[in-house]
């Protein structure tokens, strides 16, 4: 059943679609479904486009209660598909099936405020850029709250295989959340339009087509476009400096699975020392390049080096066997008593720890746990968790001495990237503007190994590199490592669960994009015009009743 003309505020003529609200709902739990198969590990990226326009159809021209409603269940749908990979968390048992219901629907409250926000400036007459820029606000609150936010499903990171990641140096991951709902707004306004347009009448396609077919095409022509003509672009040549480090990356593997994938204690360190004198053998007969130093991922020791001497022992081995400074991802004890840090320490084969970063971005209930009183009780299976990480306060730049290809020792800073830390604009951002020539990327995905969760965080970190315009070095316990293209194009990749190494050449690095530079503000900006877009929404539709 349509209707045209709605008594709504802001343009009277622009029509909508009356529909009941199962049948609303319905669209909404399909459009979702569609959403969440764009991410990886299916990575069916125009069921993004499809699936963000069918929330824009069922959304349009309701009320806000009826809007957040529909969005809610987008939202189940969505986030059902795209994050189910957290029951790990909680292992089995009803108990943990609520708790994995329970955060996304947590999480969907977001998708209902999201629904609110589209029903609200659909009521304008061109409404899709605001309808995309409620779709940025609202990622930009779910990024950062609760508890730091959980920023994985952004819109973005379904289109790192499309054209439209050629945008991403000059507008990053936010302005990306905003193009690709902006063009999925685009087949909602065309779908509506026709749908609403009177099916008599002799202007009726020329009405459709110079009303709705035109600009949608206009704005996709010139997106897409863009994104094809700026692919290739880079702010620096090839060679970068000029200077090239040869990095060794080391993936280990485990011996478990699920939340107890690091085994017995000291084994997950034993297998990385293994894995680093394979490296360095087989660097020794011509096999790679000898490497200027080697990558091992965070948790390649389960226990603080400083404090266990074994730990340590096994450790300064490895570097002395190489010759050459280890970047290792350690557990350490403190800062205070039942606290811990995850960190990355440059250790050197003479002199030992001579560079720190702690990680910034910690994983609730994985890495620390909110009201931990109150919900170890109920969730016995957090004990796990352990003792409770607290955040670094300083960016992943490591300003260390190196000697690239056996020369003189030089200043060199390395960047670093801990796990969940890639999803945090600020973040990356900071390594970037820190100073950093290399970046590197230590990660412990073995809890989630054979989820979709490894290749979702893989395609993450390719956004990173095309945003950067910056190789990648990804070092991971047991998958998936690799070497990233500042194109974003996987040069080497590990399996899951397995031993591997390589060493690749990575450019020194200093020149900034645009996106790291403006992204931020950019984002900030689209959200606060989104929500004066509402504002003014619910003023003219007072106005409008009374």
């Amino acid at each position: 059943m349509l209707r045209r003309d709605a008594p709504v505020a802001g343009d009277r003529r622009s029509g909508t679609i009356a529909m009941p609200l199962p049948v609303r709902l319905l669209l909404a739990v399909v459009s979702g479904l569609a959403v969440g198969f764009a991410f990886q590990p299916y990575a069916l990226w125009p069921l993004a486009f499809l699936g963000i326009a069918g929330l824009s159809v069922a959304v349009h021209g309701t009320r806000p209660r009826r809007g957040f409603a529909v969005g809610f269940f987008f939202g189940l749908a969505m986030l059902g598909v795209a994050i189910i990979w957290v029951r790990v968390i909680v292992g089995g048992g009803g108990v943990a099936l609520l708790g994995v219901v329970g955060l996304i629907a947590f999480e969907a409250l977001f998708f209902g405020l999201l629904g609110i926000g589209i029903g609200l400036v659909g009521r304008f007459r061109f409404w899709p850029p605001m309808a995309a820029g409620v779709w940025t606000g609202v990622e930009y609150l779910y990024s950062r709250y609760p508890f730091g936010g959980f920023g994985w499903t952004r819109t973005a990171y379904t289109a790192v295989d499309t054209p439209l990641a050629g945008l991403l140096p000059f507008i990053g991951v936010a302005g990306l959340s905003f193009v690709v709902p902006l063009l999925a707004q685009c087949l909602a306004w065309v779908a509506i339009a026709v749908a609403s347009t009177p099916r008599t009448g002799r202007r009726r396609p020329r009405t459709l087509l110079l009303r709705a077919v035109l600009p949608a095409l206009a704005a996709w022509l010139i997106l897409i476009g863009g994104g094809l003509a700026l692919r290739g672009w880079n702010p620096d040549p090839a060679d970068g400096t000029g200077q090239v480090a040869h990095v060794g990356i080391v993936q280990g593997n485990v011996p478990g699975k699920g939340i107890e994938a690091l085994g017995r204690m000291r084994t997950v360190t034993a297998n990385h020392v293994a894995e680093t004198d394979k490296l360095v053998t087989e660097a020794q007969q011509g096999r790679y390049h000898e490497p200027d130093f080697i990558l091992w991922p965070e948790n390649s020791t389960d226990i603080d080096p400083t404090a266990d001497a074994i730990t340590e022992e096994q450790v300064q081995s490895a570097a002395a066997v190489a010759g050459k400074p280890i970047l290792v991802g350690a557990v350490m004890n403190g800062p205070g008593p039942d606290e811990r840090q995850t960190t990355g320490l440059w250790w050197d084969p003479q002199r030992g720890i001579t560079a720190r970063y702690d990680k910034r971005n910690l994983v609730p209930f994985g890495e620390w746990i909110p009201f931990r009183d109150e919900l170890l009780p109920i969730f016995p299976i957090l004990k796990l968790v352990g003792a409770q990480s607290v955040p670094g306060t300083k960016p992943g730049a490591l300003k260390v001495n190196l000697s690239l290809n056996n020369g003189p020792q030089q200043q060199v800073t390395v960047g670093d990237a801990i796990c969940f830390e890639l999803a945090y604009d600020d973040t990356m951002y900071d390594v970037v503007t820190s100073g950093s020539q290399l970046f590197m990327v230590q990660s412990n995905n073995a809890t989630y190994s054979g989820t979709g969760q490894v290749s979702q965080q893989f395609a993450i970190t390719r956004a990173r590199a095309m945003e950067t315009r910056r190789e990648i070095a990804v070092a991971t316990t047991n998958g998936v490592s690799g070497f990233i293209g500042r194109d974003g194009q996987v040069e080497w990749k590990t399996a899951e669960r397995t031993a591997d190494s390589t060493v690749v050449a990575m450019p020194l690095r200093t020149e900034i994009t645009p996106a790291v530079r403006i992204a931020p503000w950019l984002e900030r900006g689209i959200a606060l015009a989104a929500l004066v877009c509402c504002v003014a929404a619910v003023v003219a539709r007072r106005r409008t009743r009374s």
